[in-house]
């Protein structure tokens, strides 16, 4: 019996040599951010005697099942060659208390637990919100802002009811040095900045506060955002001379555009061609000097002086011979005669005075006839002849062309 309990001690002994030469895993530290859960630890690999590798195993239980006799640890990570272990979907609830234990293995043989307490209501950090816009309101500024999100993209709120925002808001056209900007702090998720100068840049960031665990998150990165009042004549002016530049170009642009391609066109693809046989005396090189050429303001120019006279019209006008008033017997006839002479001399276009003649000799003698004479000495004079040379006989029609 002595001798059994010797060799059960002899057994025993290198075992627990070896495990006493494996560390444990050291300064167990959670990142958090909202509902995400990251565990790290540190591991001396100094420390090893042997050079396999090692691994770790990671696993979490409630903390009021740690006084139950049985207890049933929840396994995140198993046989990991890395030093973290992500809790972030392990479904943990964000008001509960758990017990996190990590321990390493190697060579099939296992270091001691090393437990850590974890409440993410009180241990993980609250995030900024996610989103923050700015949009001008007149001489104000409305502040519209995103929640910080959980894990699964849900609000922060949900599960931190007492939530609100600490907004920092200052003007550009203040001093940097004695710089003190201005707070308002609000739950809700739209908030207008009081007191704001109209056509002024404001910068804004925003935090998020949890006071019952005094949480406070990061800022966001600022955005600034001008506030708008009544328009300025400056503006209206330029508006409406860029209005009007941009109308200028889109009008004049077009229409150089056309005239430019119609020169070149019109030089290029004449719509009228020369006759050929011009174009074959421009083609021949056989001419010489005798081409025809564009002058120059230098060249000499030897003209003969040309006169232009205009064109003469003859004009053809038919006179009546004076006559005396026939006998009265014949006074009818003589006026049927000279009917039908003026119808015969309209036809003809020919001018007659024969048949007035006739009426004004039977009627009044010999004052008619003198007045004819006079008429006709008128017409010879402005066509340029005398009276003396009409030579018209007693007779007929005597046709006189100058």
């Amino acid at each position: 019996m002595n001798v059994g309990f010797a060799l059960v001690l002899l057994w025993s002994l290198p075992v627990t040599n070896v495990l006493a030469e494996l560390p444990v895993p050291q300064n167990l530290t959670l990142l958090t951010l909202n509902t995400e859960y990251l565990l790290t630890w540190d591991w001396d690999r100094d420390q090893m005697t042997t050079g396999n590798t090692v691994t770790f195993t990671a696993e979490y239980m409630g903390k009021y099942k740690m006084q139950r006799k049985k207890k049933n640890w929840s396994r995140v990570c198993e046989r990991t060659i890395h030093t973290h272990c992500n809790f972030t979907g392990s479904d943990l609830h964000y008001l509960g208390m758990y017990v996190l234990r990590v321990r390493a293995s190697a060579d099939g043989l296992n270091s001691d637990w090393v437990l850590k307490d974890f409440c993410p209501d009180k241990d993980a950090a609250l995030g900024p919100p996610s989103r923050v816009e700015l949009a001008p309101v007149g001489n104000l500024l409305d502040v519209t802002i995103s929640d910080p999100l959980t894990s699964t993209q849900g609000s922060m709120k949900e599960h931190v009811l007492s939530l609100y925002y600490h907004i920092l808001y200052w003007s550009l056209s203040d001093d940097p040095r004695g710089l003190k900007p201005n707070v308002v702090n609000s739950n809700n998720n739209l908030v207008t900045l009081p007191e704001l100068e109209a056509w002024t840049w404001y910068c804004v960031m925003v935090q998020s506060r949890y006071d019952y665990y005094n949480k406070t998150s990061g800022y966001t990165a600022p955005q600034c955002m001008q506030t708008e009042g009544d328009t300025q004549w400056r503006q209206i002016f330029l508006y409406f001379l860029v209005s009007l530049v941009v109308c200028f170009l889109l009008v004049l642009l077009p229409y150089t555009f056309f005239r430019f391609y119609r020169v070149l066109k019109h030089t290029f693809y004449p719509t009228i061609q020369l006759p050929a046989y011009i174009q074959e005396y421009l083609c021949d090189s056989s001419l010489g000097s005798e081409m025809p050429m564009l002058l120059t303001p230098e060249s000499e120019l030897c003209c003969d002086n040309l006169s232009v006279y205009a064109e003469v019209v003859l004009l053809e006008i038919h006179i009546a011979p004076p006559f005396t008033a026939p006998p009265s017997g014949l006074q009818h006839d003589s006026s049927r005669h000279s009917r039908q002479g003026s119808e015969g001399s309209g036809d003809s276009g020919v001018y007659s005075t024969e048949g007035g003649s006739g009426q004004q000799g039977s009627s009044g003698g010999g004052e008619p006839i003198g007045r004819d004479k006079e008429v006709e000495k008128v017409k010879l004079e402005e066509m340029g002849e005398e009276p003396g040379d009409e030579g018209v006989p007693d007779e007929g029609v005597v046709d006189v062309c100058i």
